[in-house]
């Protein structure tokens, strides 16, 4: 890892890359202490040391919720909007569909309907997020709660998210990594200076005569995070190598003797996007129904969809491994995996060419895909046993689940660009 970081410092093109992404995230965390007009940022913090969903979204926005900065929704809008569209473009939308298949115009046209989503989204959001902290709180949150103050608030919440997706989107094109997951990386590493505290105020401070036990629960607790991390890094690297046989062709008056290759498919192809999607998308029951509360289904809601409620894990944990499923078929298109090896005069040793290559990738793909999309659900529902064993919520939220998930592969997938990045220039300078 040191020897790659220092390659791509030494790498002009790359370092650049480096810094831009450096910048832009700079000025991500600056957003993050710049607070909405009108509003008592500091009324939020007994709801965010009570409420377990307000405590994640606070995680998720590197704190700006907690500080109701204007990056107080994240990015989540955004990639909500990203499932809606790449769930309706299956056969729903016909036209979107038609879109999806031509190329890079077609993937303009539909990111353009995903940024219009995500500010219709963040609108929805940012009106239900201040109308739920303004009834909590009454006036001690807003002290002027006419609509002209509830608008300026909406719309500037609002800008924040559309303004935080074109920061991702910078970072994607310019920088390291995607922008979207970098983002959210950092935000949930910023949140380990509030963890430590909280540890010992709860262990050692409140119970100082009991320190040789404290010191063991600390202990006991990093060997678990170890463990995970370990875990985490050996499934999200396994691969599936499927053996590739081409034949020999002529092309011209030249002609290619038979080779063998392999077809790399990861164990978990569609990386951490499962666990965002579906955190993302169990955070929208419980901000529609702070518009109806008071109503027995919006307190059940707010109730069971709770991340320290087993309802909530069990959705979670299906939502997981169907995104799992969804995604690694969009990522490697069994389909067009199979016509272009036809096209190659390649084949899979002992299956015919053509539909039976594509039925047998799906079989494949499937089993990969049940495989990753347990273990990502599992890791998941991992916080509702660290607050059994801890009793912090903060602290399960951090170190498992979803938050470790998230952290661990955007670092591996990041890396892994970067090495990409570093063998392109290797294999450059052999050309010369």
């Amino acid at each position: 890892m040191f020897q790659t970081l220092t390659g791509v410092w030494k790498a002009k093109d790359l370092r650049k890359r480096l810094l831009f992404t450096l910048m832009i995230l700079a000025v991500y965390r600056i957003g993050v202490v710049i607070p909405v007009p009108g509003v008592n940022a500091s009324a939020l913090q007994a709801i965010a040391n009570k409420s377990a969903v307000v405590g994640l979204l606070n995680t998720f926005s590197g704190g700006a919720l907690n500080q109701f900065s204007i990056f107080s929704m994240s990015i989540y809008p955004y990639v909500t909007a990203s499932i809606i569209v790449q769930l309706l473009q299956m056969g729903v939308v016909p036209i979107w569909e038609d879109w999806s298949k031509e190329g890079e115009t077609g993937r303009a046209k539909l990111t353009q309907w995903t940024r219009y989503l995500t500010v219709f989204l963040g609108l929805i959001q940012s009106v239900a997020l201040t109308y739920s902290f303004s009834r909590e709180l009454g006036t001690g949150f807003i002290a002027d709660p006419t609509i002209w103050t509830f608008a300026l608030i909406a719309i500037t919440l609002t800008s924040g998210t559309t303004f935080l997706m074109w920061l991702g989107e910078q970072i994607t094109d310019k920088g390291v990594g995607n922008g979207i997951s970098v983002i959210i990386f950092l935000s949930i590493l910023s949140r380990l200076e509030t963890v430590i505290p909280q540890i010992y105020t709860s262990w050692f401070y409140a119970h100082p005569d009991q320190l040789f036990l404290n010191i063991i629960k600390v202990v006991i607790l990093l060997a678990i995070v170890l463990a995970l991390v370990v875990f985490v890094v050996f499934v999200q690297q396994g691969v599936r190598r499927i053996p590739v046989q081409y034949t020999q062709k002529q092309v011209g008056n030249k002609v290619y003797a038979g080779q063998s290759s392999f077809l790399p498919f990861k164990v978990n192809a569609a990386g951490v996007i499962p666990v965002i999607f579906a955190s993302s998308l169990l955070f929208f029951p419980t901000i529609v129904a702070q518009f109806f509360r008071g109503h027995p289904w919006s307190d059940w809601v707010t109730n069971n969809f709770s991340p320290t409620s087993w309802i909530y894990a069990v959705v979670e944990f299906v939502l997981i491994v169907a995104f799992t499923f969804f995604y690694t078929h969009v990522q490697l298109n069994p389909s067009q995996l199979a016509e272009n090896m036809q096209k190659n005069a390649g084949y899979i040793l002992g299956i015919r060419p053509g539909k039976a290559t594509e039925e047998y990738l799906i079989r494949i793909m499937n089993r990969l895909s049940l495989i990753g999309g347990l273990f990502l659900a599992v890791v998941s529902v991992i916080p509702l046993v660290f607050v059994g064993i801890t009793g912090l919520t903060t602290v399960a939220f951090y170190f498992g689940g979803t938050s470790l998930l998230i952290v661990v592969g955007v670092a591996i997938d990041t890396m892994r660009q970067l090495e990409g990045q570093m063998l392109q220039r290797s294999y450059r300078g052999f050309i010369r």
